[in-house]
């Protein structure tokens, strides 16, 4: 017995002894946990501080005195940029894609302006390599474009620096006091076009139904699965506003350059022999157009902008200034005054659908919600709708139309200002506006509807596989349609409600223009307009850019002191200042080298990232056809994927 209690003694004492260095190292766990969360929180509040500066207000980073600011962005160049996961970033960057940035050009816009009148900034560097700006966001380019002129125009030195030039690179590159290009560079300019891939006569081969449904003579957006070539009528169309572009284009290229009127033309049309009559050499030859400066090496591009600003004491390479994302943290933000008068600026950007996700997408259930707070919000004195999107669902542009005529209702002024598209459904929701802007290349128009359901039905059966079945009503059959036919009574009311939605949407077009149905059909069947012939048949009011369109909705309201809310989302320093240390941090007042500049090119290489990539892009455009009743008002024309 003696033994026993002497062994459950000991046992107790190693249990008990046991508990004690757990608990010991749970305690000791514990409080270095909250060491270090008390460090880390040191750390954030000493980095929030030096961003706000001693009293709250200052600048997050210094901007060096006389130096230049770098226009460097890196992405696709949009409306409106979603917010970035930074681990889905450093997911893709870890698989070799990079990233799939979008840069707003509100952003960009604000950050020049800012510049040009900062005492700070001495001249403006265009390295524009890694910015995508698709064809179709020509506005966006032209905007961009008019506040770099804006700049120069102030007296400030504006340098353009690259390898080489896109089309719509050189466009922005063109308003700078010199435009410099590697001797191995180049820069050949396209032109526009409208090109697509048909498919008839392939589904035919696969035999694959394409149940189409459309009103309108020029609605060629289910082209390619009808014909392999394009019709007349959208040839008409294309060729048309594909000409309005680059006369656009022309036309500011050769008012920045100081060339002769048709000289672009000229050299584009007969730009293989420039190129031959040059020896082969594509940049000597842009040079010998006028359309590049200086040929010199990324280096010599360095210190030619160091002769502007100069350099960092101590310094050998590089010249003094600031990237602008972090130009951009070191900014003042706005103030709150408070109850002085609102002008809100909201966004309908990319295709229309029914739902409510808040970015990518112009979401009729979000929108409207936004709308409808506009209206309820005693500050806001008028609206300013930027419609930035080629169309969707028919059931959600209508959501969205609603509460734009309960503002109207409402007394509040509210004016559209339309990007790059407004087509389509992006017209349905802007023709009761009070006034509408577009800029000069805006795709708008495209008044016509479609519904399409691809079925199987021929191709199941080459290979053996039938759908059979009952139902009580004619209708009952859609519940095989795919695999199966389409059951001919659910053609016709998609058909119907086709010329329905068609008939709805040329009386909204007809009430909100002041016009008769007829009229408004003359110009609709599909079509689409470039912003100024848009101007001449009435289907907008005036030409001009955003910052027109909400000086018009304040004039309107009877304003002359109020504050834009809603251009963009604005973070804070501090949120900025995180959301660049997710990537590479941006630089402070440094010389700039090299390494800063002449973004890393796009990889041709096909990673996992890419395709991942691309089948995302895909999933998306296929959702976004989601509408309830499956009938569209969508410019497929528009649509830059």
């Amino acid at each position: 017995m003696e033994l026993e209690r002497s062994r459950l003694t000991i046992w107790s004492f190693l249990k008990g002894l046991f508990k004690v260095v757990i608990g010991l190292s749970l305690l000791a766990q514990s409080l270095i946990f909250l060491v270090l969360l008390v460090f880390g929180l040191a750390i954030l509040g000493g980095i929030s501080a030096s961003l706000s500066g001693a009293n709250g207000e200052g600048p997050s980073i210094q901007v060096p005195d006389g130096g230049a600011l770098v226009l460097n962005p890196q992405g696709v160049l949009v409306e409106t940029a979603p917010p970035v996961d930074p681990f889905e970033q450093a997911i893709n960057e870890a698989l070799g894609g990079g990233t799939d940035a979008q840069i707003s050009v509100h952003e960009l816009v604000r950050v020049v302006r800012a510049a040009k009148d900062d005492d700070r900034i001495k001249a403006l560097v265009l390295d524009l390599q890694s910015l995508f700006v698709p064809s179709g966001y020509s506005s966006k380019a032209h905007y961009l474009a008019d506040a770099v002129e804006e700049f120069r125009e102030s007296g400030k030195q504006v340098v353009a620096i690259g390898d080489y030039y896109t089309q719509e690179q050189y466009l922005i590159a063109s308003e700078a006091n010199t435009v410099l290009m590697h001797d191995f560079g180049s820069f050949v300019p396209q032109g526009y076009g409208r090109f697509r891939t048909y498919y008839k006569s392939a589904l035919e081969r696969f035999k694959v139904t394409a149940n189409v449904f459309r009103v309108g003579t020029y609605k060629s957006a289910l082209e390619p699965y009808l014909r392999d070539d394009m019709s007349p009528e959208a040839a008409e169309a294309n060729r048309a506003y594909v000409n309005a572009l680059w006369s656009q284009y022309t036309d500011a290229i050769e008012e920045n350059r100081d060339l002769a009127p048709g000289a672009l033309q000229s050299y584009a049309d007969n730009v293989a022999q420039r190129i031959t009559e040059a020896g082969g050499d594509m940049a000597v030859s842009a040079v010998e157009a006028g359309l590049i400066d200086r040929l010199i090496d990324r280096t010599g591009q360095l210190d030619f902008i160091a002769d502007i600003v100069g350099r960092e004491e101590n310094e050998g390479t590089g010249f003094r200034g600031i990237a602008y994302n972090a130009y951009a943290i070191s900014m003042h933000g706005e103030k709150d005054r408070g109850d002085v008068p609102n002008v809100a600026v909201i966004t309908a950007a990319g295709p229309i659908v029914d739902g409510d996700e808040p970015y990518g997408v112009a979401s009729g259930s979000y929108i409207a919600r936004q709308l409808r707070e506009a209206r309820l919000d005693d500050n806001v004195a008028a609206v300013v709708f930027r419609v930035d999107s080629p169309g969707g669902s028919a059931f959600a542009s209508e959501v969205m139309r609603d509460e734009l005529l309960r503002l109207k209702a409402a007394g509040k002024p509210i004016v559209v200002s339309m990007g790059s598209y407004a087509a389509s459904g992006g017209y349905w929701i802007s023709a009761n506006a009070d006034e509408i802007w577009a800029a000069p290349t805006t795709i708008t128009g495209s008044i016509g509807v479609f519904g399409f359901v691809p079925t199987f039905e021929d191709a199941m059966a080459d290979l053996g596989i039938y759908t059979d079945g009952v139902g009580t009503t004619p209708l009952s059959g859609v519940a095989g349609a795919g695999f199966g036919p389409l059951p001919e009574a659910y053609g016709d009311i998609i058909q119907s409600s086709v010329e329905s939605v068609y008939t709805r949407f040329l009386s909204l077009v007809a009430e909100g223009r002041g016009m008769s149905t007829v009229a408004v059909d003359e110009i609709a069947q599909g079509r689409v307009w470039v912003g100024e012939t848009a101007r001449e048949i009435n289907l907008v009011d005036k030409l001009g850019t955003i910052d027109d369109a909400i000086a018009a909705a304040a004039e309107r309201a009877g304003l002359e002191d109020y504050d834009i809310v809603g251009v963009t989302e604005q973070k804070s320093r501090f949120e900025m200042f995180l959301s660049n240390i997710a990537g590479e941090a941006p630089s402070d007042a440094d010389a700039l080298t090299a390494a800063d500049l002449f973004g890393e090119k796009p990889s041709h290489a096909v990673t996992a990232a890419k395709l991942l990539s691309l089948a995302k892009k895909e999933a998306a455009f296929y959702a976004s056809f989601n509408d309830p009743s499956a009938v569209y008002v969508r410019c497929l024309e528009c649509i830059t994927r």
